[in-house]
């Protein structure tokens, strides 16, 4: 009987440990769509690794920034953004299936999948990361307006190495604040994002480039910075 017993208060305080865990997760997610997040948990690994240069990064508004860089990122990663709830379900099955017709495993993370895990966890392509980020995204799309979402990325996405959100890669590759960005110029951030390690915007490969021109031209099918007006 005291096993039993003691089994049953670790359970019962496990129960609460993670129940408080998901609690404060959760609080956390709230109070972020009203205060810009301090850092990021990338933006952390990179201080904590042996970075070759300074972290740079400045916060703006999404007021601040050109329309065409949302709508370039939205073009070229999530053309569903403004439909889904933070996982967009119908890419995973379509992934899925064309996986399984023998055809490569391609990515199906939506932006909001991405904030989530540049804010709170970390590289790699675990399952267990890949749930997380899933739960996180849903609390996220549930508790933060489309347009939050979007602001948040752009302010923490990684466009080189140690240059984070949109203000900083346009000041260092263009010269010019985030607003002033060109249709082409945010075709050109956007086309790095999936892999900014590699990629770069100053020295584009012709992958890079044919990207640049696939996304201004999905960015001019989705009827341009009309497009916007869904969120």
């Amino acid at each position: 009987m005291a096993k039993r017993s003691f089994i049953r208060k670790s359970l019962r305080l496990l129960a609460m440990a993670f129940g408080a865990v998901v609690a404060m997760v959760f609080l956390t997610i709230l109070l972020f769509r009203f205060v810009n997040p301090p850092t990021s948990a990338f933006m952390l690994a990179y201080q904590l690794g042996t970075a070759p240069e300074p972290l740079r990064q400045e916060w703006v508004l999404m007021a601040e920034i050109s329309p065409w860089m949302p709508l370039a990122v939205v073009a070229s990663e999530d053309q569903r953004f403004p439909y889904h709830a933070g996982v967009d379900f119908e890419a995973i099955r379509k992934a899925v299936s064309e996986y399984k017709a023998g055809e490569g495993l391609r990515g199906a993370s939506t932006i909001t999948q991405q904030t989530a895990k540049n804010l709170f966890l970390w590289n790699g392509r675990s399952f267990v990361r890949k749930a997380l980020e899933a739960v996180l995204a849903l609390g996220i799309d549930g508790l933060w307006p489309k347009e939050r979402v979007l602001e948040v990325y752009l302010n923490i996405a990684e466009f080189g190495p140690g240059i984070y959100g949109v203000e900083a890669a346009s000041q260092i590759y263009f010269g010019k604040p985030a607003r002033q960005l060109s249709q082409t110029q945010a075709a050109r951030l956007a086309a790095v994002l999936p892999n900014p390690k590699v990629l770069s915007v100053t020295a584009p490969t012709a992958y890079v480039q044919e990207r640049v021109a696939w996304i201004q031209q999905q960015m001019n099918q989705l009827s341009g910075l009309k497009y916007l007006e869904q969120l």
